[in-house]
């Protein structure tokens, strides 16, 4: 008779960390005199390895781009891309519900600490901190299901 513990989902962090970090003032030091407020873009996507037995790594990955203008007269005050990684035990749980996990549960772990990781890096190359939004990434995942389901039908009627 099998031990029950053993069939029981496990979801637990093993380690956060900054993968990556990248930090360009490509302008400075006449950057640092412009008046003008920059149009902030923030780009944010992840992806998932797995590393081990029921071991996976989880990579958030938030570019924020200050610019001021549009197209090639535009003036980069800033870009901070971090690459926020956890990696995760994850047991015992349907595959069907696994892709969810990934996508939506773990980034919501590893967001505020981007979140922090972007902020400290504006702040340290010389401009006001950029507090991000919260991201709500179940519908995110959820946009992404509808797409693929739509893309999927297209290819069928074709």
């Amino acid at each position: 008779m099998s031990d029950m513990s053993d069939q029981q989902p496990v979801f637990s962090i093993e380690k956060i960390y900054v993968k990556d970090l990248s930090v360009e003032v490509p302008n400075a030091p006449q950057i640092f005199l412009e008046r003008d407020t920059p149009d902030i873009e923030v780009q944010i996507g992840s992806a998932t390895t797995p590393v081990g037995d029921g071991l996976f790594e989880v990579v958030l990955t938030v570019t924020v781009t200050a610019k001021l203008g549009e197209g090639e007269a535009a003036k980069a005050f800033f870009l901070v891309e971090v690459a926020e990684a956890g990696i995760f035990q994850i047991r015992n749980v349907p595959d069907e519900d696994l892709e969810a996990i990934v996508a939506v549960a773990c980034p919501n772990i590893l967001f505020p600490y981007a979140r922090e990781t972007v902020s400290d890096a504006v702040n340290r190359a010389g401009f006001p901190p950029v507090i991000l939004a919260p991201v709500n990434f179940e519908a995110l995942y959820q946009q992404r299901l509808m797409e693929q389901q739509q893309g999927e039908s297209r290819i069928q009627l074709q």
